[in-house]
């Protein structure tokens, strides 16, 4: 790989060769968690592709009332913090690229809100959203906000007592993660008060999310086969493709002969499948690209 302007580092292919591919127009996005790191959000993977966190799996947050307990003593001290990011120089390039016309689509990987912050339009969520609840009893669908609220109620001085414990909020920041939760002492976790579903009364509440270990739903899976079916070609963002969820479009891509680009900072499943590859900061590049386009 050498080095290219603007930061980035070439290996098959050349920024050059993006640029072409995008400006030919009828391109379909893929963005993973590295497109909003640079938001203040970390992702689950260090530089060299290796989990750093293993998040709450489907199972046990639906086994039982006390893990559900932990999950949302963690992620409301983390919501809080969460919602403080905004879309950075890379979200916004996304945008200007679909203001482009050059785009079939949009779709993500992330919960965060942050395409859609900065401006996007249709961006299929594939793994959901943290802005909305459901209920895994009666399926009804709330606000997080209005959950929020209502958890701050119940747990006076909570998040005082998890600042006390922590030292200062930069600690707890930097243990955010991308579904918003955080690392969070047990002791604290066994005074936080769960909050029931509003319909059914049960306290099987769940961000909106898919969590690991949980299906896509099919209808989404199958719109965002739609969207790269209708491409000329694929651009992955800030994605490591380490889950099928990502990768089965690279392979589908792929299995088309349509050219696929991936710019991540680290490794990527889809490598392999790369006709182009650029390893670097995805604000700077994006930022070009979008400049270049226009």
């Amino acid at each position: 790989m050498r080095p290219a302007e603007g930061g980035a580092v070439e290996g098959p292919g050349s920024f050059d060769e993006l640029l072409g591919l995008v400006r030919a127009g009828e391109v379909a996005v893929l963005t993973g968690a590295g497109l909003s790191t640079e938001s203040g959000i970390p992702d689950y993977r260090g530089p060299d592709g290796t989990r750093r966190v293993m998040p709450m799996q489907y199972d046990e947050f639906s086994g039982s009332s006390a893990a559900r307990q932990r999950y949302w003593a963690r992620s409301f001290i983390g919501w809080q913090r969460f919602t403080r990011a905004h879309p950075n120089a890379g979200h916004r390039a996304v945008t200007a690229l679909q203001r482009s016309g050059r785009l079939t689509g949009i779709v993500t990987q992330n919960v965060d809100g942050l395409h859609q912050e900065a401006g996007a339009h249709d961006v299929l969520e594939l793994h959901g959203t943290l802005d909305r609840v459901v209920c895994l009893t009666c399926g009804d669908r709330s606000s997080r906000v209005a959950l929020h609220e209502r958890m701050a109620l119940a747990n006076p001085g909570f998040a005082d007592r998890v600042l006390a414990v922590a030292g200062d909020a930069s600690r707890v920041t930097s243990q955010i993660r991308p579904d918003g939760d955080i690392v969070l002492d047990d002791d604290l976790v066994t005074t936080f008060h769960l909050q029931a579903c509003l319909v059914c009364g049960r306290d099987t509440l769940k961000p909106d999310v898919v969590f690991f270990g949980e299906s896509v739903p099919k209808e989404t899976v199958a719109h965002a086969f739609d969207t790269v079916d209708r491409a000329r070609g694929l651009l992955v963002l800030g994605s490591s493709l380490a889950v099928m969820s990502g990768y089965r479009f690279v392979r589908r891509a792929h299995r088309d002969g349509k050219p696929v680009a991936i710019v991540t900072a680290g490794p990527s499943r889809g490598d392999g499948e790369a006709t182009i590859r650029l390893h670097g900061p995805l604000g700077e590049t994006l930022t070009r690209l979008a400049a270049a386009v226009a």
